[in-house]
């Protein structure tokens, strides 16, 4: 099979449990690092599919990668070449797809429940599951989804949590971690938690030593809904 592309926007939001899965499915992966200047290729047909990860800019922002990957999403969803996108990699791919990315009104930091869409096509990706602990890190979010996709996961806070638009799959929350990630996560977002509950959000907004104390108990069963997710997004995969 084809590698998929793993675009990593930062350093510290990398491929994380994605990369993890792949490897364990024998599914080959290369990392395109646009924090490293790296360039978005122009040639789809290298690659049997494309993987979006976090970082800490906005969707709407235009930085020297913007256009390219943008248009790279476009034209993977016309040659039917699956995309999948993680918080930041979920808004990019609503925005190429004509929905709208703004912010959110709260900040979701930490662990938060996700409920299932009532839907065959939440149905389809995620069987008989009706919610899950997922961990949350975003300021923006794809406000309206692409024409013509379907959300599957919704959130109290942020009401879109995920969508699906044929063999394509976007998320705002992210299924992607790692113990380690957490930890550079806390340590890096310090200041942005302080700042956060400062202005009141307590209700969507985790201390970092809450987020830490809930590795254990909540981790597991996200690496168990990101491998459902995972593994049905590669049955799309071009070989």
């Amino acid at each position: 099979m084809k590698p998929i592309a793993i675009f990593r926007f930062s350093p510290t939001e990398g491929a994380g449990h994605f990369a993890t899965f792949l490897d364990s499915v024998g599914i080959p992966w290369q990392l395109v690092a646009l924090d490293k200047r790296e360039s978005v290729p122009l040639d789809l047909s290298p690659w049997s599919g494309f993987g979006f990860m976090g970082g800490p800019m906005s969707a709407n922002d235009e930085l020297p990668w913007t256009q390219p990957v943008l248009t790279l999403i476009r034209e993977a969803v016309r040659a039917n070449q699956p995309c999948i996108g993680h918080c930041l990699g979920g808004q990019l791919m609503a925005r190429a797809l004509g929905g709208a990315v703004t912010v959110n009104p709260v900040k979701e930091i930490g662990w938060h429940r996700v409920e299932v869409e009532q839907n065959p096509i939440a149905t389809e990706w995620l069987g008989a599951v009706r919610g899950f602990h997922a961990f949350q890190w975003h300021g923006d979010t794809f406000s309206t989804l692409p024409p013509g996709a379907t959300r599957i996961l919704s959130g109290p806070h942020c009401a879109n949590q995920a969508y699906v638009l044929g063999p394509h799959l976007g998320m705002q929350c992210h299924v992607e971690m790692t113990e380690a990630m957490i930890d550079n996560w806390c340590e890096d977002g310090a200041v942005e938690i302080e700042t956060a509950l400062g202005e009141g959000q307590i209700a969507t907004v985790m201390t970092p030593a809450n987020i830490r104390n809930e590795v254990e108990r909540a981790l597991p069963g996200l690496r168990s809904m990101a491998e459902r997710l995972y593994r049905r997004w590669i049955t799309g995969l071009i070989a």
